[in-house]
């Protein structure tokens, strides 16, 4: 079997066990509960990432890469070079942007985003960071886990899905721009 088949073979493989991962955990989370991803307040969102250089510089290159976005009074800014206008807003929290796959257009290779706060916790100072070993937002607070890669958001482990609701963190959208980059906002 020639190399190229081979890698083929090994990825064809590895998108399968994916989409299967992935029916698991909708299967589950939809089985239990429904799951409240909409605890958190809404607030504004609108971080310009349209420009390809700024996309490059903070937007996220594949499956499991992130940034953290955060403009408000009193918390340091995030990332801290990053260029905010008089029309940057970050949510509640702060934003979590990271490359994954989108379960409800099924699409790979995609950024997804959520606001950065934990909807067990609904503090805008308690947000969840990256286990970069599993790629699951983790809460420092309440220690749930949230699977923000192929999921959505939905709640993996901790209070998010034992307690007496369930809950996921708030999700945003990213548009993609003309020119390459993305505009990530509250609204469709």
């Amino acid at each position: 079997m020639s190399d190229y088949r081979r890698v083929a073979d090994s990825r064809k493989h590895h998108r399968i066990l994916r989409l299967f991962m992935l029916t698991c955990v909708l299967l589950i989370t939809a089985a239990c509960d429904t799951v409240d991803d909409d605890r958190i307040p809404g607030m504004p969102v609108n971080i310009n990432l349209s420009d390809p250089g700024m996309w490059n510089t903070y937007g996220v290159a594949g499956f499991g890469d992130f940034s953290y976005f955060v403009f408000m009074d009193g918390s340091p800014r995030e990332p801290s070079g990053f260029p905010y206008t008089d029309m940057s807003a970050t949510g509640f929290g702060g934003v979590l942007l990271i490359g994954g796959m989108d379960p409800f257009e099924m699409q790979t290779g995609v950024p997804l985003a959520y606001d950065l706060s934990c909807p067990v916790e609904r503090t805008r100072t308690i947000r969840v960071r990256i286990d970069t070993a599993t790629f699951e937002a983790v809460c420092p607070v309440c220690d749930s886990h949230y699977d923000v890669t192929m999921a959505g958001g939905a709640p993996v482990a901790g209070p998010a899905l034992t307690g007496t609701h369930k809950y996921g963190l708030k999700r945003y959208y990213c548009h993609p721009a003309s020119t390459g980059g993305y505009i990530i906002n509250n609204y469709r």
